[in-house]
């Protein structure tokens, strides 16, 4: 196989959506009280085995295959009934982590397998702690490897000391700190994303962060959340790259999560030398439009063909979404017109 390089690259871009998003959506709101509409979910294996498992449970699911938008029913916190046969979660850990975080405050008797893969990766670290809990669970390998059976029923409130910073164990034990009898707290080695805080928030939970540090209150309700999901910024990550480093390059990505405990790569490309316009932290969304110029200080040109990759530099601007609906609003752009430059022509290739 043969590729060329492009000396000109343009493109609109939807960015696929946000799968840790798309499984939340899904099991958070099957436990609120009243139907929620996701929009622009993962259409993928491992979301599709969230919503069977549910589905078993009881929740009313309608996603047609192949359709774009969920709709759940909810019928409150206490609504999960047991399921006539195992739930098969297919490869996905995620779904395995977090519902046996949610089934933990049930008083019904679940068990919990996957496929092959997923049955060789360690469930320990989340088994722990919903014991420490009050849940019965019991698993294959000395209660490390799935299948898992999980009894649940009357919770304790838990300070746990994570020795790992992980999502799925912070929101595991964040869905069964929801039944407890009291505030709980999770203390991670660095603060992992915070998804679930942030949607659970939006659904009424009464959750406080303090840097690393996550507590819950017990609810007795959540609200539905309707949502449209956000691009993975994971996704994303190659057209961004792309457009640092390319000499001429403009793109939009579309719709892409801009979580503050996502964006990684982008505060390494902006230590790199990436310009910056506009408003970027705090909000769930943005489009994302890098274009690729020319950063020597003698050149007018925009862009610049013998730009290096050092002295690249990418402009994002960035729209607010509301945490609610996503829909996009302007926020802050800076124009073209307004950037720094110096009137002087470029010099050749070899020096800029």
């Amino acid at each position: 196989m043969i590729v060329n390089s492009a000396g000109r690259i343009r493109a609109r871009i939807e960015i696929p959506s946000d799968k840790s998003i798309s499984h939340r959506s899904l099991i958070f709101n099957a436990i609120a009280d009243g139907p929620a509409t996701v929009e622009r979910i993962l259409d993928s294996e491992d979301v599709r085995s969230t919503a069977a498992c549910l589905s078993a449970l009881g929740v009313e699911i309608d996603w047609p295959t192949g359709a774009p938008v969920a709709h759940i029913r909810g019928n409150g916190m206490h609504s999960l009934f047991e399921a006539d046969d195992t739930l098969d979660c297919g490869n996905s850990g995620t779904s395995m982590r977090l519902l046996l975080g949610l089934l933990a405050g049930h008083p019904i008797l679940s068990i919990l397998t996957g496929d092959a893969s997923l049955r060789s990766r360690p469930m320990a670290r989340v088994i722990g702690p919903l014991r420490s809990m009050g849940a019965q669970i019991s698993a294959r390998k000395g209660d490390t490897l799935a299948p898992v059976v999980v009894r649940g029923g009357s919770l304790r409130a838990i300070d746990y000391e994570s020795p790992m910073a992980s999502a799925q164990v912070k929101s595991a034990i964040m869905l069964a700190g929801l039944y407890a009898n009291g505030p709980s707290s999770v203390i991670e080695p660095d603060k992992s994303r915070d998804h679930t805080e942030r949607m659970l928030s939006a659904m009424g939970a009464e959750i406080a962060e303090d840097g690393a540090i996550t507590r819950i209150r017990p609810a007795s309700r959540l609200s539905p959340l309707s949502l449209r999901v956000p691009g993975d910024i994971s996704s994303a990550a190659p057209w961004l790259v792309l457009a640092a480093a390319h000499p001429d390059a403009e793109l939009l990505l579309e719709g892409v999560n801009v979580n503050p405990t996502r964006t990684g790569l982008l505060d390494i490309l902006r230590q790199m030398g990436l310009r910056w316009n506009g408003w970027r932290s705090g909000r769930a969304a943005a489009n994302l439009q890098p274009t690729s110029w020319c950063a020597h200080p003698n050149c007018e040109e925009r862009l610049c063909p013998g730009a290096s990759f050092r002295a690249q530099s990418t402009s994002f601007r960035w729209w607010r979404y509301s945490p609610a609906s996503l829909k996009a609003k302007p926020w802050s752009r800076t124009p073209r017109s307004s950037w720094s430059k110096s009137p002087t022509a470029c010099s050749p290739p070899s020096t800029c």
